[in-house]
Order: C-alpha cells, then sequence, then structure tokens
C-alpha cells in the first residue's frame, strides 16, 4: 500500500482503479459506452474534477502562500519562489483551462451553450457563471501568469518592475478569488434554483 502513496502517479492511477470497481459493482461499466448522458455525466465530473484543482490552488495561493509569505525567513523563500509556486502555478493556469474547455464541452452537449452564453433566461445562472469563469480564466493566463514570471524571475527583470508584477499579480489573484464566490454560486444555482 505504501507504493502506491509514494508516487502520485500511483495514488491517482489507484483512484481511477477504485472508480472502475465501483462502477463495475454498481453494474453501470458495461452500458455506457453509446449512452450520451454517461458521457455529458462524464464531462461534467471532469469539468469538476479540473475546477476543484483550479479554484483549490486559487484558494491556495490567497488563504495559505500570499499571507504566510511575510512570516518565511528570507533564507527560506528561494524555497518558494524557485519549486513550490511555479509547480503550483502550471497546475493552476492548465487546471483553468481544463475548466474552461470541460466546461464549454459540457454545455454544448447538454445543447445549452449558446444560450447560456447569451444569458437567455432558463441559463441565466449558468451563463453568468460561465461569463465570470472566462474571465477569470483569461486573468490567470494573460495578466497573473506574464506576472508571476517576472515576479519570481522566470523571466528576468528590474527590481523595481519586478515588485509591481508582484503587486499586479497578488491583486488579479485577489480579484478571481473574489469572482470565485459568484462563479460557484452561479454553477450550482442552475441545477438547484438559487438564482
Amino acid at each position: 500500500m505504501a507504493a502506491i502513496f509514494q508516487s502520485l502517479g500511483r495514488t491517482i492511477l489507484a483512484g481511477f482503479v477504485i472508480l472502475a470497481i465501483l462502477l463495475l459493482a454498481a453494474g453501470n461499466l458495461g452500458a455506457v459506452s453509446s449512452n450520451h448522458a454517461w458521457w455529458a455525466f462524464v464531462m461534467r465530473w471532469l469539468h469538476v474534477m479540473a475546477g476543484v484543482m483550479w479554484i483549490g490552488l486559487l484558494w491556495y495561493f490567497n488563504f495559505v502562500q500570499i499571507p504566510s509569505m511575510p512570516k518565511i525567513p528570507d533564507e527560506q523563500k528561494p524555497a518558494i519562489g524557485k519549486v513550490i509556486a511555479p509547480t503550483a502555478l502550471f497546475w493552476f493556469r492548465w487546471a483553468a483551462l481544463a475548466t474552461v474547455v470541460t466546461g464549454l464541452l459540457v454545455a454544448s452537449m447538454n445543447g445549452y451553450i449558446d444560450l447560456a452564453l447569451k444569458l437567455q433566461r432558463p441559463f441565466l445562472a449558468i451563463g453568468i457563471g460561465m461569463w465570470l469563469a472566462l474571465l477569470m480564466a483569461f486573468n490567470v493566463w494573460f495578466i497573473i501568469w506574464p506576472n508571476q514570471k517576472k515576479a519570481l524571475g522566470i523571466v528576468a527583470v528590474e527590481a523595481e518592475e519586478k515588485a509591481a508584477a508582484a503587486r499586479m499579480a497578488m491583486l488579479t489573484s485577489r480579484f478571481n478569488t473574489m469572482l470565485s464566490v459568484p462563479m460557484l454560486f452561479c454553477m450550482v444555482a442552475q441545477q438547484n434554483g438559487g438564482l
């Protein structure tokens, strides 16, 4: 068992094996390949998984890493800036993209993408959530990430520009944290009559 947990890849694979066993035990694995509703559900599940990673990392940055940085001794900060933050930002930006792509696929597979993006009344909640998520993903890729590259020294810039980039990345990350509250509400509200 320890060998499974010593590797993230083996741990994730074990999770999928457990899922397959559960599906087999429930008798749902054999008849799914041609069922549209099943594949729409699987896409929604992938969307939720990607979204958990994206918003989880967003909240990690804002609730843990940013507030903790002033408390970390200067000689230890390079471990965050050179190792932890770049890895977390890699998963953060790709999870944002995966969330958007799978979300658009869910909306397309279920036939409401056009109505939601046009903010039509029956799909108003999900439409607002989609637009908020698109804005947040734009921020991740085109504001936060380019500024973080400067702040972390991945792209060489002068000290003044590095400090300004770190501040812009932090403020935009906080903006996304703010938007995550109504975005998540809208995503859940669509199916549960909350808007």
